[in-house]
C-alpha cells in the first residue's frame, strides 16, 4: 500500500504540438489526440480556437475528412480519411463494427479481473444535439468488455474509507454509443477518474489537487481494422499518455483482485 506525500507536478490537459503521427498511407491519417482538444468545431465549447481536424491539416498540408469521434477529453488514436469516399468506406467499417477498439482507463476501485457490461443506453442531451434526441427512443445495446491490468491501493482517505483503490483496465467497447465507457463505468461503481460529467468529484479533486493530473484518464490505445480500401488487416496502438504521477501509483501495483477481494474494505 503506498502514501502519499508531497503533490506531483501538475500535468493537465495542455495541447501539444505538433501532433503525433501513428499512421499514414494515400488514403488514412491516424493522430495521437491530446486531451481537451475537441475534434472539429462544435456547440460543446464555443470558445474552442484548435481542433484536431484543422491541426492535421495545417500540419500535413492537406484535407482531411473526419471518420469517427473521441470525446473532447478522451486522448488517443484519432482516425482520418483523405478523400470522402474512403471516409464514407472507414464510416461504414465502424457502424458495422468491424473496427476493433481498445482504450485504457484508470478508475476508482478494485474492478473484477474481467467483465462484460451488458447495459442499454438511451441518447443524452446536450448542446449539438438536443434538437436530434427523441426522449421516446428506447435505450439502445450497449456492450463493453473490460481486463484489469493493475489494482493499488493508498493510503489516504477519499470519501468515507481510510483507504483508496484505484484500477487500470484495457477496455473493448463492442458498440460505439455516445459516452459509452464512461457511462457503463459508473454504472458499475468504478468511473473513470478526472470524468467530471459522469465520475466522483471527490477522487477526482484528489488527483487534481494531490496529484496535480486534471485531464480524463481514457485514452484510445488501440484500433484495428481491415482497410477500406485495400483490405489489408491494419493496427494502430498509442502510449495513454497518463502522467507520471499516475503511472507512480502502479509502479508497484498488485496482482489483479478475485472478484471476492475487489469488495471488502477500502475505497469501492
Amino acid at each position: 500500500m503506498k502514501s502519499i506525500s508531497e503533490p506531483g507536478s501538475r500535468s493537465g490537459g495542455a495541447i501539444h504540438a505538433p501532433l503525433t503521427i501513428l499512421f499514414e498511407d494515400e488514403h488514412l491519417v491516424a493522430i495521437d489526440k491530446p486531451p481537451g482538444l475537441l475534434v472539429h468545431r462544435s456547440k460543446i465549447d464555443a470558445r474552442a480556437t484548435e481542433y484536431a481536424l484543422q491541426q492535421t491539416r495545417d500540419q500535413l498540408g492537406f484535407r482531411v475528412w473526419p471518420i469517427h469521434r473521441l470525446d473532447k477529453p478522451t486522448s488517443g488514436i484519432l482516425l482520418f480519411a483523405r478523400d470522402p469516399e474512403t471516409a464514407r468506406l472507414a464510416s461504414d467499417l465502424f457502424a458495422d463494427r468491424s473496427v476493433e477498439k481498445t482504450y485504457t482507463a484508470i478508475v476508482r476501485g478494485w474492478t473484477d479481473p474481467e467483465g462484460r457490461i451488458d447495459y442499454p443506453l438511451k441518447e443524452i442531451r446536450d448542446k449539438t444535439t438536443d434538437g436530434k434526441v427523441r426522449p421516446e427512443k428506447p435505450a439502445q445495446d450497449a456492450v463493453t468488455s473490460y481486463i484489469t491490468l493493475a489494482t493499488t491501493e493508498i493510503r489516504h482517505s477519499v470519501g468515507r474509507y481510510s483507504t483508496a483503490r484505484y484500477a487500470r483496465v484495457e477496455v473493448r467497447p463492442k458498440t460505439g454509443r455516445k459516452n459509452q465507457i464512461r457511462r457503463h463505468f459508473k454504472h458499475i461503481f468504478h468511473p473513470v477518474i478526472g470524468d467530471w460529467k459522469f465520475g466522483d468529484r471527490a477522487h477526482n479533486a484528489f488527483f487534481r489537487n494531490e496529484l496535480g493530473v486534471e485531464r480524463m484518464l481514457l485514452a484510445a490505445s488501440g484500433l484495428a481494422f481491415p482497410h477500406p480500401v485495400t483490405g489489408i488487416q491494419v493496427h494502430i496502438t498509442a502510449r495513454d499518455g497518463f502522467p507520471s504521477a499516475v503511472l507512480t501509483l502502479f509502479a508497484d501495483s498488485q496482482a489483479p483482485p478475485t472478484a471476492a477481494s475487489s469488495s471488502s474494505s477500502g475505497s469501492p
